[in-house]
């Protein structure tokens, strides 16, 4: 890519050196974060002495986690059971090396200048979904090499969840590709820099050149496929405390644990910053902001690309703290049945109105409002309660406690069992 492979070293070093101190640090605050705002949500106090405002709460928390003492089950895969969470972090560090920051800029006290981006590729998102599914296998290491059945279904658990809405998280992906004409994060990040015009009705409306704007449809669908394929709530299937103790968690402690505990929170971040830079303008400063001459020069843009990353995570903890768990086979059901098939109309949408306007003088902006809203009321509609049909009255027949040969207690309110003595000699096995 023009622009990058030209930087001395050690600006590489310092570069791979600031995004793991901002990862590292981004978690401790997103950990505290999180706690002070569902605390807030449920009239609480949250984490408020260790520190200012209980701010080294994390840290704390982390240093406990570094002296616990670390469990090896018996019977576990050594190797495997100490490399699983190796797996499942490292990416996740990885795949921020393609995500822009800012625009070119001059390192303090030098006169060498770089981008705010460690490098660029042609195909940069793929190479963040690649990456980022590697992920997965980490987790189902984990689950199968504890040599547990709890951790061995939250690992199945979470391979087909992960797998199943890294489907429709691509496919969300497809229509932004087609706009842009590009899957370099630097050029969709200046694809989106130019406000738009819409032409409603003979008046042009202004709107931002952000993609949540113009293919809102995708923009949902991504916001919700992040939500299950980070395993948060209310998709925290692969846990599911009430039934699988911690899942492909529960038979790690210390250092192991807390490895998970830090992959989990950076890919947060890492798909929160994926939709700041393919669907909000990325490091671009929004509106009003952007009135200000120089609100897109200089580090102003890191500051706009961090807010915008925030606001995603607090999304996160909002649904946290608001939404109950659903139902694994719900889960799966929406993923399959109603993201994928919305995804895949969308994109034939996007690609008639592009192939349409290059062909024929319409106006795409008619054919792309007319299709945003249908593929907005097709979502709308995923939603609507289904009409149950009412059933023809039938005679309920007298229960009977002894029918299969094993005594059931009635239900509340029916017909009370039988008499032991009315009971059919051949069913009575006791």
């Amino acid at each position: 890519m023009p622009g990058f492979g030209n930087d001395p070293w050690w600006v590489v070093v310092i570069k791979v050196l600031l995004i793991f101190v901002f990862l590292v640090v981004l978690t401790l605050f997103n950990i505290w974060f999180e706690r002070r705002v569902v605390a807030r949500m449920q009239h609480r106090v949250g984490p408020n002495v260790h520190g200012p405002f209980g701010l080294l709460q994390s840290l704390a928390d982390g240093m406990k986690l570094m002296f616990k003492e670390d469990l090896n089950p018996k019977n576990v895969d050594k190797l495997v059971f100490i490399a699983a969470p190796v797996i499942a972090s490292i990416p996740a560090f990885l795949t921020f090396a393609v995500i822009p920051f800012g625009p070119e800029v001059t390192i303090p006290f030098t006169d060498t200048t770089t981008r705010l981006q460690l490098t660029d590729l042609p195909v940069s998102v793929l190479y963040v979904m690649a990456v980022a599914s590697i992920g997965i296998y980490g987790i189902v290491l984990a689950g199968w090499s504890s040599n547990s059945t709890y951790s061995l279904l939250g690992g199945l658990r979470s391979s087909a969840q992960m797998i199943s809405y890294e489907v429709a998280m691509g496919l969300a992906l497809v229509a932004v590709f087609l706009f842009a004409g590009s899957m370099s994060t630097s050029e969709i990040v200046a694809a989106q820099s130019q406000a738009n015009e819409v032409s409603l009705f003979g008046v042009d409306v202004p709107i931002p050149g952000w993609y949540a704007f113009l293919l809102f449809p995708s923009f949902l669908i991504y916001v919700i496929s992040m939500v299950g394929e980070t395993n948060r709530a209310p998709f925290d299937l692969p846990e599911a405390e009430g039934e699988l103790v911690a899942g492909f968690l529960t038979e790690y402690s210390s250092m192991k644990y807390a490895m998970f505990f830090l992959a989990e929170y950076i890919n947060m971040a890492t798909v929160s910053a994926l939709a700041t830079t393919l669907f909000l303008g990325g490091w671009y400063a929004p509106w009003p902001i952007s009135l200000w001459d120089g609100a897109n020069s200089g580090y102003w843009p890191v500051l706009w690309f961090v807010g915008k990353l925030m606001a995603f995570i607090f999304l996160y903890i909002w649904l946290r703290g608001t939404l109950p768990r659903l139902r694994y086979d719900q889960f799966m059901k929406f993923g399959w049945k109603a993201l994928i098939p919305v995804s895949l109309g969308w994109i034939i949408l996007v690609a008639t109105v592009r192939a349409v306007g290059r062909e024929v003088e319409v106006q795409r902006n008619y054919l792309l409002i007319a299709a945003g809203v249908i593929a907005l009321i097709a979502v709308v509609s995923l939603f609507l309660p289904a009409k149950e049909e009412k059933a023809a009255e039938e005679p309920e027949a007298e229960f009977d406690a002894f029918a299969g040969g094993y005594p059931v207690p009635p239900p509340i309110g029916s017909t009370p069992a039988p008499a032991a003595s009315t009971v059919r000699s051949e069913d009575n096995r006791g």
